[in-house]
C-alpha cells in the first residue's frame, strides 16, 4: 500500500503548485480584454513615435 501514500503526496504537491500558480497568474488585476486594449495602446504609441522619428530623420537629410 505504499503507492496510495505516494498518490496522496503527489496530490498535495500538485494542489500547492496550482495555488501558487493561481496567485502569480494575473498580478495586475485586469481582465484579458483590458490587457489587450492596454497593450494595443502601447503599440500604437510606439508606432507613432517611430514614425515621427523616421519623419524627423528624413527631414534632416533633405
Amino acid at each position: 500500500m505504499t503507492r496510495g501514500s505516494q498518490r496522496d503526496r503527489d496530490r498535495d504537491r500538485a494542489q500547492k503548485r496550482a495555488e501558487t500558480k493561481k496567485k502569480s497568474g494575473n498580478s495586475e488585476g485586469i481582465s484579458v480584454v483590458q490587457r489587450k486594449e492596454r497593450d494595443a495602446d502601447i503599440m500604437r504609441q510606439k508606432l507613432e513615435k517611430a514614425a515621427a522619428k523616421k519623419l524627423a530623420e528624413s527631414n534632416n537629410k533633405s
